[in-house]
């Protein structure tokens, strides 16, 4: 197991929150999508339908942070967060399963998604962290 992805941190990761996913622009401009996050090994995991921009960005430059709330607050009364910066590794295929197994997750357990009969096969992100923050018991 990684070190940088403690069992809190793979708790916040798997919890069903969305993850604030931020990607470099062409231009250097910030990109920012709302995602679903999951755990696979060490490394977090996406799924895309589609070469949308979050993906274009990260097949260019696979620098990428992510941000996701988490339960609780610290003793001055601050939410907990969880703040992890990373290299994206972009791989054709896998986005369906990876999503259906998220749905379960995000949307409820026997639900259908991606709700087609053929999908595309997609892309799916994985997300190796180097660095972990927010405010929180995983953060230094």
């Amino acid at each position: 197991m990684s070190t940088l992805l403690t069992d809190q941190v793979r708790d916040v990761v798997t919890a069903g929150r969305l993850g604030h996913m931020v990607t470099l622009n062409p231009d250097g401009s910030p990109q920012v999508s709302l995602v679903w996050v999951g755990v696979d090994g060490d490394q977090i995991v996406t799924a895309h339908m589609a070469a949308w921009r979050k993906v274009q960005n990260l097949q260019r430059d696979p620098r990428v942070a992510l941000s996701i709330e988490a339960e609780g607050s610290d003793e001055h009364g601050l939410d907990h967060y969880l703040v992890v910066q990373g290299t994206a590794e972009v791989t054709l295929g896998g986005a369906a399963p990876l999503l259906q197994r998220l749905a379960e997750v995000y949307l409820g357990p026997g639900v259908r998604f991606p709700p087609v009969d053929d999908p595309e096969v997609g892309f799916v992100v994985r997300i190796t962290p180097t660095r972990i923050g927010g405010v929180g018991p995983w953060a230094s």
